[in-house]
């Protein structure tokens, strides 16, 4: 991919249209599990289901791991993905503290006190700075 003003964002993978391309497989993957017969199948023998679409093995892996971040860097859009955490009967609650590295409790009361500090949190480049 080419460098982007934005790749600076840690922790932050930007949906573009680059973004985009790389994940199609990954999100009509996630989008499929909408259906209820799919969502089945996909429980009954998930690498069987994943056949079904032209994933990479990394995007494989990352969804049969519930690898969060791991789907969204190899194309996954927040939204698409979060149909495989509900499929699981995961509330987003969890998916979004599994992608910040945090326990569900602490995730919502991070949230509840207004968020993460924007402090070291802008830029990948002002961690030189510490």
């Amino acid at each position: 991919m080419s460098e982007k003003p934005y790749d600076d964002i840690p922790g932050t993978f930007v949906f573009d249209a680059e973004h985009s391309r790389k994940g199609y497989a990954l999100n009509m993957f996630c989008m499929s599990l909408a259906k209820p017969e799919n969502r089945e199948a996909f429980a009954a023998d998930e690498t069987a289901y994943l056949g079904r679409f032209k994933l990479t093995p990394a995007q494989k892996q990352a969804v049969l791991e519930r690898d969060w971040n791991g789907m969204l860097e190899h194309g996954g859009n927040v939204y698409y993905t979060l149909k495989l955490a509900a499929a699981d009967g995961l509330a987003f609650e969890a998916a979004y503290a599994a992608m910040a590295g945090m326990e569900q409790s602490d995730y919502r009361s991070m949230m509840l006190a207004g968020g993460r500090s924007p402090e070291k949190n802008l830029y990948k480049s002002d961690w030189e700075d510490a």
